[in-house]
């Protein structure tokens, strides 16, 4: 099961459980990074998350230093699904938050089993440790352990994604960590990637395992009962410098003026989609947001900004026929466009340009 941290004490629902699968497909990217690396991931129930699991069940193969996994009192499922005693032989209840601090995981024979993980986990002098307080994240305990890892690696709940991302960079971590993909236009994050200090990572999870039906997403259920959420707008971020940001774009389009509509209100061309970027142009260009970001590489493209509000007056957006500021053009018969989701960019090294 998935990461959730603690939950603004609202009626937010934010019980999305990442699969195993989901999780190995993103960290297979990243093993170069992990190395004698100590990784802590705050989880709901350690005993039972897939992230726990992922790194003890790799834990010798990614030659990890260490493995610190927390839990939240105010989670649905802390002591539900196994019946574990802490290192005090205190049964483990929802009443208090607890960590997993591994640095070792004994195996019985050529790999990790759950057998094996199950015996961790059920060992007094190397399972399971009470927490003074309620495992939250913010908690000046659970900061202390972050202070104490090299990475991050969780699923933070959505609602509170942008205050988790704050914390991390307040305590200059990295982390690889999941998140909506519309994230990336709220002006504290498109800061961040714009300034080159985060991206996207390789996968989108779709499918969470959710304890009952929350109202969020397509929800199915399973034969043996299990509750799937469906989502089309999740991704992995990451400060990680990985090889994928330095994929370029190949792009096919030359450019031509009566090709391009120019925007009223800012010196820049739109661009509706990706495969009608030109290569062939040195200006500003207006391209959708959640898609180039998806796909971006600082060595090919320069973010100058937002088109939207106080993103768009920053980089000089007037506003707009509907009286607000963000990008708008007026097309060869005019009829007036405000296009949605709009970030200014330039192409660091565009082909000369033939008429």
């Amino acid at each position: 099961m998935a990461e959730i941290l603690n939950r603004a004490k609202s009626d937010v629902t934010d019980e999305f459980y990442t699969f195993y699968s989901d999780i190995q497909a993103e960290l297979n990217h990243y093993e170069y990074a992990l190395a004698d690396k100590t990784v802590l991931c705050n989880c709901d129930d350690p005993a039972e998350s897939e992230f726990c699991r992922f790194f003890l069940r790799n834990f010798r193969h990614l030659k990890l230093k260490r493995l610190i996994c927390t839990s939240y009192s105010g989670s649905p499922i802390v002591g539900t699904q196994m019946s574990l005693l802490d290192d005090a032989e205190r049964p483990i209840t929802s009443a208090h938050g607890y960590v997993i601090d591994v640095h070792d995981v004994p195996v019985s024979g050529r790999g990790v089993t759950d057998a094996d993980i199950d015996r961790l986990l059920h060992s007094r002098s190397r399972g399971i440790k009470r927490l003074s307080g309620n495992g939250d994240y913010k908690s000046e305990e659970c900061l202390a352990l972050m202070d104490q890892a090299d990475l991050v690696v969780s699923n933070p709940p959505f609602s509170d994604f942008r205050h988790y991302l704050a914390t991390l960079y307040e305590h200059h971590k990295q982390f690889i960590i999941i998140g909506a993909i519309n994230n990336a236009t709220y002006a504290d994050v498109f800061g961040l990637m714009k300034d080159n200090k985060l991206w996207m990572g390789y996968t989108h999870p779709k499918n969470f395992m959710i304890p009952s039906d929350n109202g969020h997403g397509n929800v199915k259920k399973l034969p043996d009962g299990t509750l799937i959420a469906s989502f089309g707008n999740i991704c992995w971020y990451t400060n990680i410098d990985i090889p994928r940001r330095h994929e370029k774009l190949i792009l096919y389009r030359h450019y031509r003026p009566e090709d391009y509509n120019h925007y009223d209100n800012f010196d820049a061309i739109d661009i509706p989609t990706l495969a009608d970027i030109p290569r062939d142009y040195a200006g500003l260009m207006g391209v959708p947001t959640v898609s180039l970001m998806g796909v971006y590489s600082p060595d090919q493209f320069e973010i100058i900004g937002g088109t939207k509000g106080k993103l768009g007056a920053e980089i000089g957006v007037k506003r707009n026929y509907r009286g607000r500021t963000d990008v708008a053009y007026t097309d060869e018969n005019g009829k007036r466009f405000c296009p949605y989701g709009r970030m200014i960019v330039r192409n660091r090294e565009p082909e000369p340009w033939k008429e």
